[in-house]
């Protein structure tokens, strides 16, 4: 087993709420300089930068593991993680089946780059990534789940976006593994504030937009870094676990 400090949620350029700063041999260099060997790359219903994060990272001691934020029809985000760039990209065509083509308005929405692993410009993604795809939280999770995938709702404490500002409760027929908590809370006040996620493992991350985004106060003890592991770990299962340290 070995413990792996993590921040399963950080955005890059192709999130136009992002800073032009999270690139990807910088998003490495942060990470590894704060200790963090595992993150998730999260952007808003987009995949394209991810492999590039991956190449920046190739020869260090970080692990990169593929996702997407997900906004719903119920406009609540959702973390989709993946094992493999295959299954993320196999997602990535059903959410594109499912957004509306709306064009970007990069001066009011921020701009929307695909970049390389050195952080250099490939193309701007036109099509507005701040929508909301035409699936139900209940639709999102089953084409996660038959990826292969874990699907986490996203900061389920924040008002914006927040699975508990919008439906009030965690679907019961939807089998989540783990809800995601914001920076701005501790595990033990969110239970006591919102009774309703008592029973549910929670995580935390930094929803990381800007280099000083990374928190890394989640800790994964796992026998190896991948899906299969994070989804025992937060179920506290066969000796795997994760551990919410307080925030410095």
């Amino acid at each position: 087993m070995k413990t792996y400090r993590a921040d399963l949620h950080v955005h890059t350029v192709l999130s136009p709420c992002a800073q032009v700063e999270m690139i990807p041999p910088l998003i490495v260099r942060e990470a590894l300089d704060l200790g963090i060997q595992l993150i998730a790359v999260t952007d808003h219903n987009a995949t394209a930068n991810i492999q590039a994060v991956m190449k920046a990272a190739q020869d260090t001691e970080l692990i990169v593991l593929p996702g997407m934020e997900l906004q719903t029809r119920e406009e609540v985000h959702l973390l989709c993680l993946f094992d493999t760039l295959d299954q993320t990209f196999a997602f990535q065509t059903i959410v594109d089946a499912h957004l509306p083509n709306i064009p970007n308005n990069p001066d009011f929405f921020g701009e929307q780059f695909v970049v390389d692993e050195t952080g250099d410009f490939i193309r701007s993604e036109e099509r507005l990534l701040l929508s909301s795809a035409d699936l139900s939280f209940e639709q999102a999770w089953a084409q996660v789940d038959q990826l292969g995938g874990i699907l986490i709702p996203a900061h389920v404490n924040r008002k914006s976006f927040g699975l508990l500002e919008i439906l009030g409760f965690v679907p019961v027929e939807v089998p989540v593994d783990a809800l995601e908590i914001s920076r701005h809370i501790t595990p033990q006040k969110a239970r006591e504030t919102f009774p309703q996620i008592a029973a549910y493992p929670l995580i935390q991350n930094g929803d990381v937009h800007g280099l000083d985004g990374f928190l890394g106060t989640s800790h994964y003890t796992l026998a190896a870094p991948t899906i299969a592991e994070i989804r025992k770990a937060v179920q506290n299962l066969e000796g795997r676990s994760v551990r919410i340290a307080p925030i410095p």
